[in-house]
C-alpha cells in the first residue's frame, strides 16, 4: 500500500513538474498577447516521451551496464530523428514578402533543426543525469545500511568474544574464594549473577544508561576485593552527573578488568585507581595500575582490550581518543569520548 502511494505521489510531482516548466515558457508569450508558437505543443510531447525513454530503458540498458559508446550512439540517433521528423511535419512557414528585395540567410533552414536538436537534446540530458544520481543514490543507501549490519553484526561478535572472556576470569574469582574456604563465597556467586543478569539483558544493545554501566563496574570491582588480601590501593572516583547520558554495554570493563589482572606485586599488594569524570561535553575515564608480577603473554590475554579498541573505531570513529602509557612500572590508560548530554 506504501509503495502504490509512493508511485502515485512521484507520478503527481512528475506531471506538476512538467505543467510548471512549460507553463513559465509560454506565460510571457500570452502575457504579451504573442500567439503560442505553433510547434510547442507536439515539441513538448517528444520531449516528455524522450525523457522517459532515455530515463526507464536507454541509461540502463546501456549506460548502466558500461556501454557508454552504444548508449551515445543510439542516443544520438534517435534525437536526429526526432529533431528531423519535427521539422518536417512541423515545418516553419514564411510569407514570401518577408524577404522583398534580400535573399533570405544561408542559414535559415538550419536554425529551427537547431533550435529543436538543443530544446530536445537538454531534457534527454537532464534525464540521463537524473537517473544515475538515482541509481547511485539507491546504491549508496544499499552500502550504507549493509555497512550498518555488518557493523552491528561485528559489534555482536565482539560481545559474545568479550563475555566469555570475562566470565573466566570472575569464575577463578571464585574458585580462589572455594579454596580458602572464604564465607565471601555465596556472596560473590550472587554478586556474579547480577553481573550476568546485566550482560544477558542489557549487553545486548547498542547503548545502555551510563548509570546501569557504572553499577555494573561497581559490582564487578566488590567482586574483585574480595579475592585481594590487600585492597588499599584500589579506588573507584566517580564525579560529574551521569544522568541523561547512554554508552554502549561493557565498554569500561575490559580497562578495569586488565587493570586488577597485571596489577598485584609480588607481594599480593593491589594497586588500581578509577577516575571517571563526566561533563557536559565528554566521558573521560583513566585507570592506572602498578605492573605486577611478571606473566607470559598469551594468545588470549588481550582479546578484551583489543575488543574495545575495535569497538571504539567502530562506535566512536572520530569522537574518541584513547591513550596507552607503560614506562615498565605501572600502565595508565586514558580514554576520552566526546559525547554530548542527551535525553534518554
Amino acid at each position: 500500500m506504501d509503495l502504490i502511494f509512493k508511485n502515485r505521489i512521484k507520478i503527481i510531482v512528475h506531471i506538476s513538474i512538467w505543467i510548471l516548466l512549460y507553463g513559465l515558457s509560454i506565460y510571457p508569450i500570452i502575457n504579451d498577447t504573442r500567439p503560442i508558437p505553433y510547434d510547442v505543443f507536439p515539441k513538448l510531447i517528444v520531449i516528455i516521451v524522450l525523457f522517459y525513454f532515455n530515463y526507464f530503458y536507454l541509461v540502463p540498458a546501456y549506460l548502466l551496464r558500461k556501454n557508454v559508446l552504444i548508449y551515445f550512439l543510439v542516443s544520438l540517433i534517435i534525437l536526429v530523428i526526432s529533431v528531423l521528423l519535427l521539422n518536417h511535419f512541423y515545418e516553419p512557414k514564411f510569407p514570401e514578402n518577408n524577404f522583398i528585395g534580400r535573399l533570405p540567410p544561408r542559414d535559415f533552414g538550419y536554425m529551427p533543426i537547431y533550435r529543436s536538436f538543443i530544446s530536445l537534446g537538454i531534457p534527454f540530458v537532464i534525464s540521463a543525469i537524473l537517473r544515475m544520481y538515482v541509481e547511485w543514490k539507491q546504491n549508496e543507501n544499499l552500502r550504507l545500511s549493509v555497512e550498518k549490519e555488518n557493523i552491528k553484526s561485528e559489534l555482536q561478535f565482539l560481545k559474545a568474544q568479550l563475555n566469555p572472556h570475562f566470565l573466566f576470569n570472575t569464575l577463578n574469582t571464585i574458585y580462589a574464594l572455594s579454596v580458602k574456604k572464604s564465607p565471601d563465597t555465596s556472596g560473590a556467586i550472587v554478586d556474579l549473577s547480577e553481573l550476568m543478569r546485566y550482560m544477558l539483558y542489557e549487553a545486548d544493545k547498542d547503548l545502555v544508561p551510563l548509570n546501569k554501566e557504572i553499577d555494573y563496574i561497581k559490582s564487578y570491582i566488590q567482586l574483585q576485593l574480595l579475592r585481594l588480601s590487600h585492597s588499599e590501593n584500589v579506588s573507584l572516583k566517580i564525579t560529574g552527573e551521569d544522568r541523561g547520558r547512554a554508552v554502549p554495554p561493557l565498554l569500561f570493563i575490559s580497562f578495569i578488568e586488565n587493570a586488577f589482572k597485571y596489577g598485584t606485586d609480588y607481594k599480593g599488594k593491589t594497586f588500581v585507581k578509577i577516575n571517571l569524570d563526566i561533563t557536559d561535553e565528554s566521558i573521560f575515564l583513566n585507570v592506572k595500575n602498578k605492573i605486577g608480577i611478571f606473566r607470559e603473554p598469551t594468545n588470549n590475554s588481550g582479546i578484551g582490550l583489543e575488543n574495545i579498541r575495535n569497538q571504539l573505531e567502530l562506535i566512536y570513529p572520530d569522537l574518541h581518543q584513547l591513550e596507552v602509557n607503560n614506562n615498565g612500572e605501572s600502565y595508565e590508560v586514558s580514554l576520552t569520548i566526546y559525547q554530548k548530554k542527551q535525553c534518554l
